[in-house]
């Protein structure tokens, strides 16, 4: 099979790169900004970041599943730049399905969007039917290029699935929470926290994450499918930090502050029936996934 990884330099699109490399698949690389390729890949593409056109790419070479892990992944950046955060995880998710649709129809493609379409859920678990509030220009832009697989498959006959990624974490990682934790720690062995500790996620170890997006590969219908990509465990924030310090650095204390982050949900777990009935079962629990990245970052960071 051969499997077309956009994004294959960032975190997801990395490790996807390596996990589906060793089980025997044929993986092209490709990348829409320019990025450290020290670690090699025989087969790769970079596009042009000022114009994105991925139709030379799909009209010369024949890929089975096209995998999306590229466009930004940062709340806070979308508040910055929202019209960039559009362009990455918006426009560049539409040109990549008019080149499919010209090129490429029989195509899989795989789009990961995001929990935070979810924005505030009125109870957990979060089942893929719940009503959409993101709280975000980023979730706002996620559920947009949902739309558009959507609309690919309903109208042109793509093959297309969303996966909905809660709280993804492992090597490679340079944003979010965990990131966060670690850069903190730095610097001080007194760290204060944003919101009350109470708040809660959805954790879930990349090698899982990609466990699930080969299980969907084999078994979904890919007809505009939204399928969450999630542990199925609620973690506080709480939680989370004590685990992650205690394999850091015991000695580190923190607190919480009180104060909201703009764009930050209060409370999430998936219901993940979905997943678990092609087969899904998770090999990591928090604590395993965090020494396996905790690892990495003293090693690599």
């Amino acid at each position: 099979m051969k499997i077309l990884i956009i994004g294959s330099a960032g975190f997801i699109g990395y490790n996807a790169f390596k996990f589906f490399q060793k089980k025997g698949y044929q993986i092209t690389g490709c990348d829409i900004l320019a990025n450290d390729l020290s670690w090699g890949i025989s087969k790769y593409f970079q596009i042009n970041t000022s114009y994105s056109d991925f139709e030379a790419l799909f009209s010369s070479h024949t890929f089975d599943v096209c995998i999306n892990a590229s466009g930004s992944a940062h709340v806070g950046f979308s508040f910055e730049d929202p019209a960039k955060d559009f362009e990455l995880n918006v426009l560049n998710v539409n040109k990549i399905l008019v080149a499919i649709r010209k090129h490429a129809p029989k195509c899989r493609f795989i789009n990961f969007s995001s929990a935070a379409v979810y924005g505030n859920p009125t109870k957990l678990p979060i089942s893929e039917d719940t009503l959409l509030k993101p709280l975000s220009p980023y979730g706002f832009h996620k559920l947009q290029s949902e739309h558009l697989l959507t609309e690919y498959h309903k109208f042109f006959g793509l093959h297309t699935c969303n996966l909905r990624v809660f709280s993804a974490f492992g090597p490679k990682l340079k944003k979010q929470l965990f990131w966060d934790l670690y850069q903190k720690a730095l610097n001080t062995n007194s760290i204060e926290l944003f919101g009350t500790g109470e708040e809660s996620r959805d954790f879930i170890y990349i090698e899982d994450l990609l466990q699930i997006v080969e299980l969907v590969i084999q078994n979904a219908k890919f007809e505009g499918d939204v399928i969450n990509v999630a542990s199925g465990s609620e973690t506080t924030i709480r939680e989370a930090a004590t685990t992650f310090y205690q394999l850091l650095d015991p000695k580190i204390e923190f607190s919480f502050s009180g104060k909201v982050k703009i764009g930050d949900p209060n409370n999430w777990c998936a219901d993940i029936k979905k997943i678990q009935e092609i087969g899904f079962s998770p090999n990591y629990n928090l604590e395993e996934g965090l020494k396996k990245y905790v690892t990495w970052l003293k090693e690599n960071a």
